[in-house]
């Protein structure tokens, strides 16, 4: 099985919160809760133009947006 998809999203998870932040997290336990929040705010409130303006949540409950009904 191919990990691209998941390569791909360790490498965003990195560089947009953690190079450059390192000294932010004092033990695991606040790096951890780093991660979890980021991924919940990557899976439900991040905007992306690609789904015209509307967080994945947002896009993923409402099949007008994705079949333009």
């Amino acid at each position: 099985m191919d990990n691209s998809l998941m390569e791909n999203f360790f490498g965003i998870i990195k560089n947009e919160m953690f190079y450059g932040h390192e000294e932010e997290f004092e033990t695991i336990d606040d790096l951890r809760l780093a991660i979890e929040n980021y991924i919940k705010w990557y899976n439900q409130d991040r905007i992306n133009v690609k789904r015209k303006g509307l967080s994945p949540l947002q896009y993923n409950n409402n099949p007008s947006w994705i079949y333009n009904v």
